[in-house]
């Protein structure tokens, strides 16, 4: 029989993007979304047909409860956060209620429904957010968190209760501490999306200044498809572990303008500026791990350059905005 996998946070880029990798490994997959009026199925459209939507929610422990006993899945991948960092600073409580407890309600619900032991295995996203005002570099699975943001400490909290979880209930319980990693999928409000939707609307003649934040923080960015690709291999091993998920190279936000603009012909000196409204009020100034462990157990590698992902991401919004979609 097929193997069945819940995902919750399935609309989500990552969610998306591992849904497919699933569907072309013959997996049943059960995608869990939250009741809404707005719900945004742009990026899983074209595969809807093949899933199971459900309703639930990170903050209702029995509805994760119900979707667990009735769907029965092999494996559940922990996808769905409050998930952009600005935000964290606006909405703090809630950012906690479903990037920290969400990940306590849906362990415990497997508890609940599955009883201690390995009935199945769970992974949990962690973010190099967790690391902040970094101890080392690069970041290892050893290296101490020092967040710098209520996500972070969130992030921080759900890496935690789901290693306390594995050693308290032997749970086959995986955290993938995932550096950044992007696609055309990505958020408008996240900055690789930002300056890549920009530098296309600048080229078309759609606008002309791309106002920024800080661009001196150096950051370790992947492709998505890859890093989801991880998440499945982590769940495939005899015994459960954490793993970093990096490419090992750091580059910064100055970097990203340059290449984005580069692709399309312009200099971003004309058109980036810096807008102290979009500091953070506690930055993170480099993010670069080491995913030795990941290559070395996991057999895991990115397939993507910082250059590529960029000019796919450009390319990707440039036809976009063409097509009138952007």
């Amino acid at each position: 029989m097929a193997r069945r996998a819940l995902i919750t946070g399935i609309t989500g880029q990552d969610g998306s993007y591992l849904a497919e990798f699933l569907l072309e490994k013959g997996y049943e997959i059960v995608g869990m979304v939250r009741r809404s009026s707005t719900v945004n199925f742009g990026r899983i459209r074209h595969i809807q047909g093949h899933l199971r939507l459900v309703q639930g929610d990170l903050l209702d422990q029995v509805s994760l409860i119900d979707i667990l006993s009735e769907h029965r899945p092999d494996e559940v991948y922990n996808l769905a956060a409050q998930s952009f960092v600005p935000t964290s600073w606006k909405q703090p409580v809630l950012t906690g209620e479903f990037t920290a407890l969400g990940v306590t309600r849906l362990l415990d619900a497997i508890r609940v429904v599955y009883g201690p032991g390995r009935g199945v295995r769970f992974y949990q996203a962690s973010s190099s957010e967790m690391f902040g005002k970094v101890r080392e570099v690069p970041q290892t699975e050893r290296t101490p968190f020092y967040p710098r943001s209520p996500y972070g400490v969130a992030k921080v909290y759900g890496h935690w209760i789901t290693v306390n979880y594995r050693e308290s209930y032997d749970m086959f319980a995986c955290s993938g501490i995932l550096f950044n990693h992007e696609s055309e999928r990505r958020g408008f409000e996240f900055v690789t999306r930002k300056v890549t939707h920009a530098a296309a609307k600048i080229r078309l003649g759609m606008e002309s200044k791309l106002p920024l934040g800080n661009l001196e923080a150096q950051r370790d960015w992947g492709f998505a498809g890859d890093y989801v690709r991880a998440m499945w291999m982590m769940l495939q091993q005899p015994e459960p572990d954490d793993y970093v998920v990096a490419t090992g190279e750091t580059h910064s936000v100055r970097e990203l303008c340059q290449v984005a603009f580069a692709r399309l012909g312009l200099d971003y000196r004309d058109h980036v500026t810096v807008d102290p409204a979009l500091l953070r009020p506690a930055e993170v100034d480099q993010l670069v791990g080491d995913a030795s462990k990941a290559r070395r157990v996991l057999g895991w590698q990115p397939s993507y350059s910082f250059e590529s992902l960029v000019d796919r991401m450009v390319d990707a919004d440039l036809e976009l905005l063409r097509h009138g979609a952007g």
